[in-house]
């Protein structure tokens, strides 16, 4: 893809709002890793950016969502965000236009600020589970209808719906269904009563990055306020996670009891999201998931 004047001329103007000046592009390269939009670093008078582009008529509302989380995230003081220099559609693109932010050394102490940081996050919280907006996990969409019962919110907003689409697409059996509803009606007892929390959403290994000072940065958010360990148990989907990372995090917000074993639970809803992205083995992961609790 190449810049068209009228998008340049978008990008000038979002950018001219936040710096004084002319600003003038002088570059713009691909940069590989995004498996649903098409990612770039625009290069300025002012310095790089960072530029995630679509097509319009694919999730039209996806960019502001993400802009709004990041905002939201941005607003805690907790953990860094890339800075939002604006969004919209232009020539029938959609386009969101952030912060560059290049890579840095994991350092020791990188973990620890981490844990320290998330922990931070967390205390923001909500009168109600859920958010006044939905927004996007991949390419889904993640509905935040606000319940004030965190089960309830993690049965009828998160796995169900979920649930109904894999049946929908044939991605699952009519049994493993009926597990689900068998653990539905478990759920209230499974966790710790806890007030929302504000979360990333989700917060798999490559939703997060190290910047030129060793601190950590979070990308890519599904914000939503809900039950905490649901963050933590994603760090633990696809990859181990650091114990300097839970010890920075429980130094500042301890984890109740068995938190642990709750983290199979928690990921039910990413696992469930692959499943209808992808199918495959995800589908043994669930029901895996699913054998430790029905």
């Amino acid at each position: 893809m190449s810049l068209s004047e009228d998008l340049k001329q978008d990008l000038i103007q979002n950018l001219r709002e936040h710096i004084n000046g002319s600003v003038v592009i002088t570059d713009f390269a691909p940069l590989s890793g995004g498996s649903i939009n098409d990612a770039y670093e625009v290069k300025t008078s002012a310095g790089s950016f960072f530029l995630k582009t679509n097509a319009a008529d694919r999730h039209p509302s996806m960019f502001a969502a993400e802009a709004d989380g990041l905002e939201r995230l941005n607003a805690t003081k907790s953990v860094r965000t890339p800075m939002v220099f604006g969004h919209g559609e232009t020539d029938d693109t959609t386009w969101l236009l952030l912060e560059f932010i290049g890579d840095g050394e994991r350092t020791p102490s990188f973990w620890h600020h981490f844990g320290k940081g998330l922990a931070q996050l967390h205390s923001n919280s909500h009168a109600q589970f859920g958010l006044e907006r939905n927004n996007y996990i991949g390419s889904l969409e993640q509905i935040n209808t606000q319940e004030k019962e965190w089960s309830t919110f993690f049965i009828q907003q998160r796995l169900e719906p979920l649930v109904k689409l894999a049946r929908d697409k044939k991605r699952v059996e009519a049994g493993m269904a009926f597990r689900f509803e068998r653990l539905y009606g478990k759920l209230n007892d499974l966790f710790p009563k806890e007030a929302p929390a504000l979360l990333h959403g989700d917060l798999w290994h490559g939703n997060f990055m190290c910047d030129p000072e060793s601190k950590p940065v979070l990308i890519d958010p599904a914000v939503y306020y809900g039950h905490r360990e649901m963050d933590i148990a994603m760090l633990h989907l696809f990859g181990s996670v650091d114990p300097d990372l839970i010890e920075g995090y429980t130094a500042e917000k301890p984890l109740e009891k068995e938190w642990e074993k709750r983290t199979e639970l928690c990921n039910l809803y990413p696992l469930l999201v692959h499943v209808n992205l992808f199918g495959g083995h995800y589908v043994q992961e669930v029901e895996k998931a699913l054998g430790r609790w029905v």
